[in-house]
């Protein structure tokens, strides 16, 4: 009996040693396939990045993933705990596998065999974070196995608290949220230390299947989970009984985050902004490099520059156009409401709203409004309606005419937009979104940060950014670069021009060119002052064909309107294209004295960690490294940026285009009511109309067309059109500061001239005003004329009073 029991033993001992063999080589199997756990010390997530505005106003997030990257110091503590109650209650007690959640879960998969139902899961955080970061999500034995091995060697390697930070930082809630930061934000727009204990115990509930628990279409499921989970935690002893009752009463109540730019008015700078980020570091780094990125943006000016441009945009479509019948129509059934929910609105213009006409007569309407869509999802069974006068929509012309009734203009089943009255609350005012386009852009002069962008009405309805894409000629606003070239090269402000009839050969087949003034008419001689006070077109092709095409050709480069400018003549009148963000770039390099400029709409940008990775301001600082005082002189920044212009002739340039506002083409200007310099530019047949300007402290531009480009219509000038628009945005922007003075550089000499002669006078006599010289120059003390020769081609003399018709009409192309 003995040897046979130690017969038996020696089988069993051998079988087992078998067995144990066995298993050791199939683990050794398993151990050569597996992944370096090591890889987690770098972990490098998908990190969603944000843009913000000078202000720190959040403006957009970009990401394939929004996660946001938290260190685990800090997570407040009520989150850790809701977690570790809700996965993992013995997380800081076990070393990778819990042998308790193990025969727990082998108990009801005992249960549960044969009934279809996925096996409960007894994976520890340790063992999630294993599967997640190196496993895949298939469900077997070998890789439950693999799971157990890497999460006792990840336990080894790593803290308690690392493999918290890496978990919590991973896992997926919905909603494209990565991660309990995003998730915060999300869910609740809160950051995770606004959090209370029911919100923090919904989002521990997530994880276990978001689309489970969703907030809206699986409420009950979500309040159970949540509500179990604070059970848990009162269990787990990180919450007192008391509390959790009272969290457990409370509904969910979640407000989701969108997509896209938070800021309203921002929408055409935000885009910008993203391309321009994406052409430094690429797509996928704009999208999963979790860069911080601080643009330009300042808010304020951004909502008036947009205010002002919509303004206007809308006056020329009420004055010019007519009306252009509804968006859409809709059956008046029983509820209108649900078929008019179905058109979707502009999301850019939360100032109008749309509505359907249900009743239409002589006087009124009554217009039934869009009802709003609920965080649910669901349509609001509210259903507003209001009244609409026919006094506040005269402008909706029909076949061009005024309407008499409102019934001539809407009729039942229109779907129309509408704005509720400031004046009259509950009373509503046609509204129709213009044909017509533009772009207003912004700029500190000094700096060439872009303070304010707008590139059309309407991001929503055209994401085509007018700013910075439409290369469109810029008409007379490009003179003041082709004066700044001949004062910078011999002419003064009192040089005199002849203002008569030119004839120009353009070549074998091409015919003879006739530049014309705007009017037809011709002034005789003129001082530089009067060609760009008045905008005189001939006057400038004579001095751009004394000067030389290849010499302004050089100037438009050199302030970046254009990169390789033809060198003929018509040119000379602004006929090549170019973009607002160009020529406002232009402006304020005259602006700041004759330093170029380069435009930008970010200031810095900022990697994961809080490194600088870019930085627009190239200037150095001399002495900004000490990190005390200790008695030395201030720092002083070098700025080493090109002088494209002599600040002398920059200032000439100034004061001409200051005659341009007090008694040129732009006079309307005049009510900014400060110092202020610019250029009116309208193109042939009024198809592109601009105004181009600065204080010493703002440079803007503005331009108004068609997207196609069409006449707008006789007198729809850069001074008629665009400069209402520069000046409403002016005085805005301006309101609440002092006037500054535009700088008068040391050495240049201001001597009263007459202003039609150009010849020195006394100070105080009629038709005086003081002129801008350089060192070395005065006013002349005869009256040569550029472009009145003899037959020898010398300069003739004429007398002062040749010079009478210099001021006489309007003339120059606005």
């Amino acid at each position: 009996m003995v040897k046979f029991f130690g017969y038996l033993f020696g089988i069993g001992a051998a079988l087992g040693l078998l067995v144990a063999a066995a298993v050791w080589m199939y683990l050794q199997h398993l151990n050569d396939g597996l992944p370096d756990y090591t890889a987690l010390k770098n972990y490098e997530p998908p990190v969603m990045t944000r843009v913000h505005a000078a202000d720190g106003s959040l403006m957009a997030e970009y990401a394939t993933q929004r996660r946001m990257f938290l260190p685990i110091q800090a997570m407040p503590d009520k989150l850790k705990q809701a977690f570790i109650s809700a996965e993992d209650k013995n997380f800081y007690k076990h070393l990778g596998v819990d042998p308790e959640g193990i025969a727990r879960a082998g108990v009801r998969f005992i249960q549960n065999y044969g009934s279809g139902r996925r096996p409960e899961g007894a994976s520890t955080i340790t063992q999630q974070v294993a599967k997640n970061f190196l496993l895949t999500n298939d469900v077997s034995i070998e890789r439950k196995i693999k799971e157990a091995i890497l999460a006792l060697r990840i336990e080894q390697a790593y803290s308690k608290e690392e493999i918290l930070e890496l978990y919590l930082n991973e896992i997926y809630f919905g909603f494209g949220a990565y991660g309990v930061a995003a998730a915060s934000l999300v869910y609740f727009e809160k950051s995770v230390h606004e959090l209370t204990l029911e919100e923090a115990a919904y989002l521990a509930a997530l994880p276990k299947g978001p689309s489970n628990y969703h907030p809206y279409k699986k409420t009950e499921a979500a309040i159970a989970r949540r509500n179990y989970v604070i059970d848990r935690m009162v269990a787990d002893g990180f919450v007192e009984f008391q509390a959790g009752e009272e969290a457990k009463e409370k509904p969910i109540v979640v407000k989701l985050r969108g997509h896209g730019s938070r800021l309203l008015a921002a929408e055409y700078f935000t885009e910008e902004v993203r391309r321009e980020v994406a052409d430094i570091f690429g797509t996928k780094r704009l999208y999963e490099g979790g860069l911080s990125v601080r643009s330009t943006l300042d808010p304020k000016l951004q909502d008036m520059a947009r205010a002002s441009l919509m303004e206007g945009l809308i006056d020329f479509d009420r004055k010019r156009g007519s009306w252009r019948g509804p968006i859409d129509r809709v059956a008046l059934g029983a509820d209108w409401g649900v078929d008019l929910a179905k058109i979707e609105a502009l999301s850019d213009l939360p100032e109008w709203t749309l509505a359907v006409v249900l009743e239409s007569g002589a006087d009124q309407a009554k217009v039934g409004i869009q009802p709003k869509a609920l965080e649910s999802g669901k349509l609001s069974e509210d259903r507003k309606t209001g009244p609409l006068f026919l006094e506040t929509m005269k402008w909706a012309r029909v076949s061009g005419r005024q309407p008499s009734a409102v019934s001539d203009v809407l009729a039942p089943g229109d779907v129309v937009y509408v704005e509720e009255s400031p004046v009259a609350p509950g009373t509503f005012e046609l509204r129709q979104i213009p044909k017509v386009s533009g772009a207003l852009v912004a700029m500190d002069p000094y700096t060439g940060r872009v303070l304010a962008l707008v590139g059309g009405f309407s991001f929503a309805q055209s994401e085509f950014n007018r700013a910075t894409q439409a290369y469109r000629q810029p008409g007379s606003s490009f003179k003041p670069f082709l004066y700044a070239a001949a004062l910078d090269n011999g002419y003064t402000p009192s040089s005199v021009v002849m203002d008569a009839p030119l004839e120009i050969s353009q070549g074998p087949g091409l015919g003879t060119w006739r530049p014309q003034n705007y009017g037809g008419k011709f002034y005789g001689p003129s001082t530089l002052r009067t060609g760009i006070e008045r905008s005189r077109n001939v006057m400038t092709v004579r001095l751009a064909q004394d000067m030389g095409m290849p010499l302004v050709a050089e100037y438009s480069k050199r302030f970046g309107i254009y990169d390789n400018m033809l060198p003929v003549l018509s040119m000379s009148l602004g006929a090549g294209e170019t973009t607002v963000l160009r020529m406002t770039t232009a402006y304020a390099t005259i602006a700041n004295g004759g330093r170029k400029v380069r435009p930008t709409l970010i200031d810095r940008i900022q990697d994961r960690y809080g490194r600088t990775i870019y930085k627009h301001d190239s200037r150095i600082c001399d002495g900004c490294t000490q990190d005390a005082w200790e008695g030395q002189e201030e720092p002083t920044l070098i700025d080493d940026r090109e002088q494209v212009l002599d600040p002398m002739t920059a200032y000439q340039i100034t004061s001409m285009m200051e005659g341009v506002v007090q008694r040129g083409t732009a006079t309307s200007v005049r009510a900014v009511d400060r110092p202020v310099a610019g250029k009116t530019g309208t193109t042939n047949d009024e198809k592109d109309a601009w105004f181009m300007g600065f204080t010493p402290e703002l440079a803007v531009g503005v331009f108004v067309g068609y997207d196609n480009p069409k006449p707008m219509g006789r007198g729809a000038t850069g001074g008629q059109i665009a400069a209402p628009i520069f000046t409403d945005f002016v005085k805005k922007a301006s309101a609440g500061k002092p006037p500054v003075e535009f700088r008068v550089p040391r050495g240049l000499q201001l001597i009263p001239i007459n202003r039609n002669t150009g010849l020195r006078t006394a100070a105080g006599s009629p038709g005086t005003i003081l002129e801008a010289f350089k060192p070395g120059m005065a006013p002349p003390d005869s009256y040569s004329v550029i472009g009145f020769q003899d037959n020898m081609g010398v300069p003739t003399y004429v007398s002062p009073e040749a010079g009478q018709a210099v001021l006489q009409g309007t003339g120059g192309l606005y």
